[in-house]
This record gives C-alpha cells, structure tokens and sequence, in this order.
C-alpha cells in the first residue's frame, strides 16, 4: 500500500453478542469493495439472520446489500444521524482510536495494517469486556 497523507478507511464486522471482530478491512480510498471483501470474509465464518449498518453508501450499494440478499439475511440499518442505534460498533471504534491509533505515528498504510492487525488480535483474544462478564470477545464466540 503507498503512503499516505489523507485518511484510511476501516471497516469492521463484528459479532454483537460476544464483540468479536470477525473481520476488518483497511482502504485509502470508501469504495465498496473494500467493504464487500470484509463481508464476505466474515460470511465464510459465520452467517447471521440480521446485519446491521449505518446508511453509508458503501453499505446501501447493490454490491453490498445483494451479499446480504443472496445469503437471506435480514438487513438492518441505522436512522440517520442515530449512531446509538449501532453502539456496538461505535464503541469498538472508540477504542481502537483510544488504544491503538492515537497512541501511533503510522508511517504509511502497510504500517496502520499492521499496527491494526495486531490490535484487533489484542481486541479479541486478550481485551477483556466488563460486560462480557470479565471474558474475552473470543471466548464468548468461540464457546
């Protein structure tokens, strides 16, 4: 990936129940494709009745919602300007800013992936949730 000097884009797919971060995807650009992979990567893993988003564009895109569609699964998205309504994934990217993002200087795409890459492990396998009874979001998924 270049360098960059503008922003990157991450997408996540996440488990609401036990948290876990199925799969993510870094871009330096908010096309759809980015998005899809990481859905698709996800739905290899796991196929949930209802996928919730926010209505951003790479989300309401024929490519992204025909994923859904094709599999039979529900497709929920958030009011606009409700960010509430998808508090899971608010609260992760709160934390990932927090505890990985601000605390680094990526150099450049290849380094946020990395950096991320290694967080999201953290994240999943030894971050443990107050709310998920002291455990780990792989251990709830997982079990």
């Amino acid at each position: 990936m270049e360098p960059f000097g503008g922003f990157m884009f991450l997408v996540a797919v996440m488990d609401w129940f036990g948290r876990y971060v199925i799969s993510w995807r870094l871009s330096n650009s908010l096309d759809t494709s980015f998005c899809a992979e990481a859905l698709e990567d996800a739905l290899e893993q796991s196929c949930p009745e209802i996928f919730n988003t926010d209505q951003g564009s790479q989300f309401t895109s024929e490519m992204h919602t025909e994923i859904l569609l094709r599999r039979g699964i529900n497709i929920s998205m958030d009011g606009r300007g409700r960010a509430l309504d998808n508090v899971f994934i608010e609260r992760l990217w709160r934390s990932v800013k927090y505890e990985d993002v601000y605390l680094r200087d990526y150099t450049d795409g290849t380094d946020a992936r990395q950096h991320l890459g290694r967080y999201f492990n953290f994240y999943n396998r030894r971050r443990k949730h107050q709310s998920l009874k002291n455990m780990t979001p792989a251990r709830v998924y997982f079990a």
